[in-house]
């Protein structure tokens, strides 16, 4: 078989550039028979992280790079005409990745003008560990050639190997026999390497997956630059093929230049980043002199523990000590101290603060110290949902603020951490079905009116496959309409392309040295105050890095100011964590279902279930708002509790061993701590292993369910339940996974 390696590859997030997702061109190349490739998105590193870790798991060598847009002078002058060109740039080590990081950043916060520029100063500051590639006709050299300036090129061409260094610098060479600037420019590349002496490397500048992507990118691109596909002199690749091509195929286009072919080899086997995944970096917490941050978490839980619990029993104190031993054995105790600040500072400062929700709640520690109000002791919360001794993963507290109040939290964190080492995460808008049908009509110069017909005829659950075959009408149109078939072709292949970058609603990274020593920044888009991350979320994760969700919520706002005004009005202090919760004039509304402005309860839905459940206490309250998600909607689950809670309906256990576990909500397992509890105690998981279990079936991965569900069943077996039971109570827990 022939070898070579793709060095000049465009993702989708070269936003509405290019059509390929990262597991679409990792299984191309797979199926090709390659086993390397590279990623030079426009001027970004958005897709790096995403892509090395996918790259990784399909056994394929990762090479991270960027095709970066170079100012022509400088990034501070910014006239018009010529505003940029391109350069591809490799990281051949981790060193040249770490460059890359910065000049992807400073092309952000330094050069930016149309697009994130760098210039020749900036390449000299962080040249080590790269190799360039003279890129397309865009490029500065080729630029050069296609104008007839042949000495011009030549001088850059070496300036460019004088910045780099010796043998990092190589003239990219394409073959697109249908873009007649391209066949001329091919003749001129092979000129000039003769004349330099530089290597020439084949490309193919890859921009979808698949030859018949071709028409979908067009479409694509037509979207970015508002055209019609009829219109003229409009941005367009479709006179040539830019899809993932075989070794073989290269090997014909480039029979003339073969050492083009073989270069490609050798830069792959120089580039060699490792990213080190998973290693948690937590920010160090200021501590009192002397003390390691397990001691000071230990003295402060001390103090705050008589003030919570002035009488604590047994297995209050068993129950700290577990949780401190578990948060010392994997090394959160400065999380807990970042996050007990925070909260404490928000207080202090009139800001009103969530009770705490989600996992955080099953900690003992999280009450103590402030950071919820919530016993968990109360609820029968399980502490391994929040921090699991046998997987060691960085917890996860999301906290809510009014939301008029939250840029002052955010604020407090950059003065106590340092501006460079906090950012708001940046996320990806995609081409949901309904847009991409209508985005993908208007460019095809449908009219709208047929468009939007069809895109409402998508639920919003599903997506385009799905809705084909489930959807009769739909199906109908489609098989009978030819317009109707190429704008839901068209619309598939664009579905869950990315499309634009904005800034996560919460989410938030503070590190423990300045952010760029991790990770690629920008500013956030149409706000230059605003500097954000350019990886999302789970791969600021996989960094190992500190994220925290960070919520703005309106009904707190409303909360502090109706607090604000009791105080100002009638002299009253009143503090939310000392609210009674049986207060039954509260219940007559929640019976009534006047519940309209309260968190969670103002939907149509849900006012309807709470007449008919008319809730007595608080637990109704809780159970009603788990129950009301799509997975026990569509079970039904939600009449049988209120049957049962109301006596209508008797209430049944597919086994008396779990009558102590679900008797609270009628045997109805609502709560991911029952399926929990029903793995430790039937199945004999540990709570560690049952957590494992509860998130293999929140994350609805069948392979993982599927290998959960065999040990489940063996080990109710093994505890003496008979298999037909035993696949019940497996199928009795089964909505919790939709």
């Amino acid at each position: 078989m022939e070898k070579f390696v793709h060095l000049h590859t465009h993702s989708h997030y070269s936003l509405l550039d290019g059509l390929a997702k990262i597991d679409d061109l990792l299984g191309r190349v797979k199926e090709l028979g390659m086993d390397t490739l590279a990623i030079t998105d426009h001027g970004v590193l958005y897709g790096a992280v995403e892509f090395f870790k996918k790259a990784k798991k399909a056994r394929i060598n990762p090479i991270l790079g960027i095709e970066a847009y170079l100012a022509p002078k400088s990034c501070d002058s910014k006239e018009p005409g010529e505003r940029y060109c391109h350069l591809i740039l490799l990281a051949e080590n981790n060193i040249g990745w770490h460059n890359l990081v910065k000049l992807a950043t400073r092309a952000q916060l330094e050069g930016f003008y149309y697009k994130p520029r760098i210039d020749k100063r900036m390449l000299r500051e962080h040249r080590e560990g790269l190799i360039g590639l003279s890129a397309c006709l865009g490029g500065e050299v080729n630029r050069y050639l296609m104008n007839g300036k042949f000495e011009e090129a030549k001088q850059a061409a070496l300036e460019y190997e004088e910045i780099l260094g010796k043998g990092n610098f190589f003239l990219e060479i394409g073959d697109h026999p249908n873009i007649p600037e391209n066949v001329k420019l091919r003749e001129e590349v092979k000129k000039l390497s003769k004349s330099t002496g530089l290597p020439m490397v084949a490309t193919q500048d890859i921009h979808y997956v698949r030859p018949e992507d071709a028409e979908y990118h067009d479409i694509l691109l037509a979207i970015q630059t508002g055209n019609r596909l009829s219109d003229d002199d409009r941005l367009t690749l479709k006179a040539d093929d830019f899809s993932v091509t075989s070794p073989e195929q290269m090997a014909k286009k480039f029979k003339d230049v073969p050492e083009s072919l073989i270069n490609t080899v050798k830069i792959a086997e120089r580039c060699n980043v490792e990213l080190e995944l998973g290693k948690i970096i937590l920010p160090d917490f200021p501590k009192p002199p002397g003390k390691s941050a397990n001691q000071y978490l230990r003295e402060l839980t001390a103090e705050r523990t008589k003030e919570k619990f002035p009488s604590a029993t047994k297995e209050i104190k068993e129950r700290i000590e577990y949780e401190l031993g578990v948060v010392e054995k994997t090394g959160f105790a400065d999380y807990f101290l970042i996050v007990r600040d925070l909260v404490n500072w928000a207080k202090n400062h009139g800001i009103a603060v969530g009770p705490g929700r989600g996992s955080a709640a099953g900690s003992i520690l999280s009450f103590i110290l402030g950071i919820t109000d919530i016993n968990p002791l109360d609820y029968d919360l399980i502490f391994e949902r929040f921090l699991n001794p046998d997987r060691i993963q960085m917890p996860d507290v999301d906290i809510d603020f009014a939301d008029i109040r939250r840029d002052e939290v955010l604020g407090y964190l950059r003065q106590k951490y340092g501006e460079d080492r906090v950012a708001q995460i940046i996320t990806f808008g995609t081409m949901a079905a309904r847009a991409a049908i209508r985005d993908a009509g208007r460019a095809m110069g449908l009219a709208y009116a047929f468009c939007d017909q069809i895109a409402k005829l998508i639920p919003f659950n599903l997506k385009l496959e799905e809705s084909i075959e489930k959807v009769h009408e739909l199906k109908e149109l489609y098989e009978s309409n030819a317009d109707a078939k190429k704008l839901l072709d068209s619309a598939r292949h664009l579905e869950g392309v990315a499309r634009h970058a904005s800034v996560h609603a919460c989410g938030t990274v503070i590190s423990k040295e300045p952010l760029i020593n991790y990770l690629p920044l920008q500013f956030a888009p149409q706000d230059k105050a605003n500097v954000i991350t350019q990886f999302e979320m789970h791969s600021v994760e996989d960094l190992g890095l500190l994220k925290m969700d960070l919520l703005g919520l309106k009904n707190l706002t409303i909360i502090e100011e109706t607090i604000r005004l009791i105080k100002e009005i009638r002299g009253e202090e009143i503090k939310i964590s000392s609210l009674p919760l049986d207060d039954q004039k509260t219940f007559e509304l929640f019976r009534a279902g006047d519940t309209t402005g309260v968190f969670q309860l103002e939907g149509g839905g849900m006012r309807r279930y709470l007449k008919d459940l008319k809730p007595t206490e608080i637990e109704d309250i809780i159970a009603m708002i788990s129950l009301y998600r799509p997975g026990t909607l569509d079970a039904g689950m939600v009449p049988h509790y209120i049957a049962r809670k109301l006596g209508k309906e008797e209430v049944t256990y597919l086994h008396p061993k779990l009558e102590p576990i679900l008797k609270s909500t009628y045997g109805v397992a609502i709560y991911q701590e029952q399926v929990l509890k029903i793995a430790n105690q039937l199945a004999g998981f540990s709570l560690a292993e049952a957590d494992v279990l509860r998130k293999a079936v929140g994350k609805k991965i069948k392979k993982l369910i599927d290998e959960q569900s065999e040990k489940f069943i063996k080990g109710m077996i093994a505890n003496g339940i008979n298999t037909m039971t035993a696949e019940k109570i497996w199928n009795f827990i089964e909505p919790f996974a939709r």
